[in-house]
This record gives structure tokens, sequence and C-alpha cells, in this order.
């Protein structure tokens, strides 16, 4: 039987209106089309959806006229009831939970319920796990998300970044890296980079990488937004990277195969992926916020995932209203918190083997940054260990730079002292130097460019965003390192209403934002077309809003949906000229 490709099909769709005339709690909805019925509840700015279809016998389920807060349903059939602000079924208890499906909005705020499709592909051509020697199978951790996998006689890599900054000038590695780092990338028989983010995709680190094998095979997800679509600009000569399809498993050999899984919540940019040896199936959820909707193989031999937050500018370059210090203090506490239950929630429903926590191995090291590095705290991957060592059997491993863990040992005898071994005694786990120099002279080049003599490059880059017709008015402020203004920067204003350029803010209501922004890497970003997750997550920016409302399609557009091909600068100086 031939594999089939897995995609997003949507099942409902509702109109700006009928998403705007949502009230607080539940709603029944049918697609006139199929005669399917669906369940929609909202809570505040969260909503959840499921199918109307009881995971008993099929019954459809109705408002449950015993339920006081309004979050239950009731079944037709035999009366079980769904709590769908948690979609677990409360009578009987404990006994099934109802898949999610999942909730796009586009970019006039309608809404579509989707369902990706199959829902477990990794189910087709099913393998029986044999018995691994030891030594067989050993995963060694390198940095981040970075992971070194020997299969047989195969290695496979993930997410290499090893040198360098994430996120412009943001993100620096926490991690010393093993110093045989590059020989090992140059061993591997394939290398799979999860999304686009700089932390995952690290041109630096490709950049070593391609001058000593070109070639080298790497694998991404048939994302929306392509991982390496700004290959040709990055001046990285790498010549084969292989787009594959989602839910389908690519042999690699008689024994390893491996299958990529979009996000459910991010399917234009993230992924996940199962790499499968003699049966044994290995899963790496990487960033993703709901990996292939939800749904995950159980029982997996090594589940490896991220944990640590603080990859999000929010809240700690925002000020002005309720941001006062106490309050983002107690904002992140309580993120982390929840970051760190739902995290062992979810080992605990899928009970793998072993499990480790990775993937948030960065510090904020430039000494700019300092604020950042203090306020945005992060979990500890030995207290998510211990709190699901408390809740379940699962074997844990908090990673160390160069540390292996042989799988055949593990799965045979967790308590086996050969299982995993620790790197020797004396080996630099911290990095407590970083060379900033050189990446920050390569974004500080930007402000010297000659497109910023003229002040109309300010419309011509905007134009070429191609964001309009929406009610925001943004103040746009080129600062120095401390965020002061910048002498001789540019101040100005942009109404993406109508793509105008006001000298003051316009008479109309409108909402507003002010965005304060690193001198050196907002020209960088905007020279390059770059997308604004520099700025955002690398927390180069300082942001004031009134009213305080998350824009998502503003956002959502410099972040993910700018063009796929740079400003043309070039003609642009020919016409200034």
């Amino acid at each position: 039987m031939m594999d089939r490709k897995q995609i997003a099909e949507t099942l409902l769709t509702l109109s700006p209106a009928e998403v705007a005339n949502l009230k607080e709690g539940i709603h029944f909805f049918r697609n006139k089309t199929t005669g399917k019925e669906y369940i929609l509840y909202k809570e505040k700015d969260h909503l959840k959806a499921c199918k109307n279809l009881c995971k008993h016998q099929g019954g459809l389920f109705m408002k449950d006229i015993e339920d006081l807060d309004g979050r239950s349903v009731k079944c037709t059939k035999h009366n079980w009831k769904l709590d769908v602000s948690t979609m677990k079924y409360i009578n009987p208890p404990g006994s099934f939970c109802q898949d999610e499906l999942v909730i796009e909005m586009d970019e006039n705020n309608g809404l579509s319920l989707v369902e990706l499709n199959p829902p477990n592909p990794w189910e087709s051509d099913p393998r029986s796990p044999e018995e691994l020697a030891f030594g067989e199978v050993q995963i060694t951790y390198l940095t981040h998300a970075c992971m070194d996998l020997k299969l047989g006689d195969k290695r496979m890599v993930f997410d290499p970044w090893l040198i360098g900054p994430a996120f412009a000038r943001g993100w620096w590695l926490l991690h010393e890296p093993p110093s045989d780092w590059l020989e090992r990338l140059c061993k591997a028989d394939l290398i799979y980079i999860s999304h686009m983010h700089s932390d995952h995709l690290s041109y630096p680190t490709l950049k070593q990488l391609s001058q000593r094998r070109p070639d080298i095979p790497i694998y991404v997800g048939d994302t929306e937004r392509p991982v390496f679509w700004n290959l040709d600009q990055s001046g990285v000569g790498l010549t084969n990277i292989n787009v594959v399809p989602f839910g389908i498993w690519q042999q690699v050999d008689k024994s390893l195969r491996f299958m990529i899984l979009m996000d459910g919540v991010h399917p234009e940019m993230d992924t996940c992926i199962i790499v499968e040896y003699k049966g044994h199936k290995i899963l790496n959820t990487v960033d993703c916020t709901r990996p292939n909707g939800g749904r995950l193989p159980e029982k997996v031999a090594l589940m490896m995932s991220d944990f640590a937050g603080g990859a999000s500018g929010f809240p700690m370059t925002f000020s002005g209203g309720k941001f006062t210090e106490e309050w983002k203090a107690q904002f992140i506490k309580a993120e982390r918190r929840k970051l760190l239950n739902y995290k062992a929630q979810l080992v605990k429903d899928l009970q793998p083997r072993i499990y480790c926590p990775f993937a948030g191995y960065f510090v904020e090291s430039h000494p700019s940054d300092k604020y950042i590095k203090e306020t945005n705290t992060k979990n500890d991957p030995n207290r998510l260990n211990n709190l699901i060592k408390k809740n379940s059997d699962v074997v844990t491993w908090t990673p160390r730079p160069g540390a292996v863990l042989d799988l055949g040992r593990m799965l045979k005898d967790p308590t086996d002292s050969k299982g995993i071994v620790e790197p020797p005694e004396g080996t630099k786990i911290y990095k407590d130097s970083w060379d900033f120099g050189p990446y920050l002279e390569i974004l500080n080049s930007a402000v010297r460019d000659e497109i910023f003599c003229h002040s109309s490059w300010i419309k011509e880059y905007f134009t070429w965003a191609g964001f309009k017709n929406y009610n925001l008015v943004v103040r746009m402020i080129e600062t120095d390192e401390d965020f002061s203004p910048f002498p001789g920067g540019y101040d100005y204003l942009v109404d993406f209403l109508d793509l105008s350029f006001p000298k003051e803010r316009p008479s109309r209501e409108h909402p507003y934002e002010e965005i304060h922004s690193r001198v050196d890497v907002i020209r960088y970003v905007v020279k390059n077309g770059l997308l604004w997750d520099d700025l955002y997550i690398g927390f180069q920016t300082r942001l004031l809003r009134d009213p305080d409302i998350y824009h998502h399609l503003f956002w959502n557009h410099f972040q993910i949906k700018l063009p796929l091909t740079p400003p043309n600068w070039k003609s642009f100086l020919m016409h200034c000229d």
C-alpha cells in the first residue's frame, strides 16, 4: 500500500461576523455541506474545538443541563459527559480524552477548524522492535537542539547550531559544544532541520559545514514558508536540500526510516520528526506548540522536546500600562510553571521509555542584554525531570555536551551504569566567552549602508512588505544599544490602513504601537528583507501599545509572511540618483 501524504483538511469555516458574535461558553455548529457536527468552546480569548462525536459509541453531544459552569456536554446515547474546557471525559472519569481540532484564524479574523489527515501516519507499515546490540544506537548531545544520532552504520544530526548567535544578536549558546563538532557534522549521512528559526537553522554553522561538505543531504518538511527561503542570500553553498511531504516514511536503509510531521498551531513553519531504527521510535517534537495536532505515538523508546520557555519578547520588552517589573516577574513565573506542567503531563500521557528535555539551552549573554538575561528566567531541566519521575516510571536524561546515551543498554536495563556516559571529568560544560565581534560587525555594517541616506527607503520597504488595509498606526524609532533615540536616526509613523506615512497620528480612532529598535538590527533586517523574529524573539526592540492588544495579523505578517525575495535596493538607489 502506498503511503498517503498527510494534509490539513478544513472541516468547518466561520465568517468574521460569526467569530465576533461568539459568546463565552459552548457552541454547536453543523457543516451544512457534509452534515457533520462540531463543538466550539470559548473562554476569554481562548478557543477549543472538537467533533461532536462521543468516543464511546459515536453518539451526539448536547448541552449538559446539570452543569452550572457551562463547560460540559452530555452524550445522547449513554450519558457520557465531556468537559470541553479540558477535552477530558468526566463521566466515566479518567476514561478518554477528546481529540482536539486545530483552529486557524485567517487575515480577516474568520475561523477554520482543521484536522490533520491521516491523523496517525506512523501507523502505516508498522514494524516490531528488534533487539539492539550495545553500541548499535547512540545519541550524543552537542548543544541546544543539536543531537548526533548513530543508528547502525548511519549517522543523523538534528538542528545544528554550534557557533555564533541566533536571532540577530539576542541568543547565544549556553553550552560549550564538543571541540570535534565540525568533524561530527561532516561525518553525518543526513541532517534534519526542523524549522527556519536561527537557533535551528544556523547559517554560521552551515557555512562552515558547506565549505567541507556542500553536498551533505539535508531534510526539511514541506512547510508553507520554505525552511531555506533565504539560502541564496545567505552565501551558504549547500547543494543537497530535500523537501519531503508530511506524514510519509522516508526510507534511509532497510533498518532506518524517518517521518516529518507538521505542527498544529504553526503548520506554516514548524515541524517535528519520528526516527525509527529496527522498530524503535525516537520522537523529537522540537519547538512545536501542538505537534501533529496533539496526536503522537505512545511508548516510544526516546522522546525529546523543548522545555525552557523564554523564546519570545513578551513580556520583557514591553512597557507602559500593566507592564510593571512586578507584573512581568509574576507573569513569567506563572507561564514557566504552566509550560513545565504541560510537558510533564505530555510525557505522562505518551509514556516514552526515556525522556530528554532539550532545545532550551540559550543565554542572552551580550552585555547590552543584561536586563533580559536577568528577567527572562527559564525552566530548569532537572526540575522538569523530577516532576516527571514523581508521576511516572519514565527514565529521564538531562543532557550535557558530549554525553552519550546508549539506547540498547538503556532499554535493556535503565540502571546500567554504561547506559549514559557523561563527558570526561574536566570537560567544559558552559560557555564563558562568546565571539561577539565579527557578528556585531556584520550587523553594524548595515547602519552605514547607502540605502539609509534616502528617507524614501521607508515607503519602499513597507510597500515591499505588503501589509495594509489594517487599522493600526505604528511609530518606528531607531535607537542605540540602550534604546535611547539614535543620533540622526529615523523616527516615523506608518498608518497601515492606507499605508501612508503621516507626520502626526491621524484623528480617527486607531490602535497604536511604538516600536523602538536597535539601529544595527532594524537596518540589517530591512536591508536584507529578513523576518522580524530577529527583532522580537531576539529582544532587539522595546514596545509600547495602546490599547494593550496583540495585533496578530500585523506581527504574523512581519514574522512569517514577508515576501520570499528581498527588496530591490539596487533599483531603488538608481532611481534616487
